[in-house]
């Protein structure tokens, strides 16, 4: 054989001026637009009830500190009321008026002392 022979086999042949048709290759996806669509939805529920969550908790628990501030304010005010009670009874013991009465020079005609109620009881 001759060289120009061998060069002959080992060039390929080219046809000049044919173009090859394009052709499209679709890659199958791993996820399709219909899933991606549902995982998205499905995410955008959970991150929603979540933050949900969050919110009624944090309000729960706003709720209950207000309401132990309330009932230790109430506490507090009983035990006021319960002085005020006791100073009220001491105050309206008959012996102490008659001392009082008797230092700004009021006589008793009558030794009968009658303790009057007060309304608050």
């Amino acid at each position: 054989m001759s060289t120009e022979r061998v060069r002959d086999l080992q060039q390929p042949v080219q046809e000049p001026n044919k173009q090859q048709p394009k052709v499209k290759v679709h890659k199958k996806q791993w996820i399709s637009t219909g899933e991606k669509f549902l995982y998205s939805a499905f995410t955008g529920v959970v991150v929603a009830a979540s933050i949900f969550m969050v919110n009624f908790t944090s309000s729960t628990d706003t709720l209950n500190r207000n309401i132990q501030q309330l009932e230790q304010e109430v506490k507090q005010q009983e035990a006021h009321n319960e002085t005020l009670a006791y100073q009220v009874k001491e105050l309206s013991n008959p012996d102490r008026i008659l001392e009082i009465a008797k230092e700004h020079g009021l006589d008793i005609q009558n030794a009968k002392v009658k303790q009057a109620g007060y309304l608050g009881n």
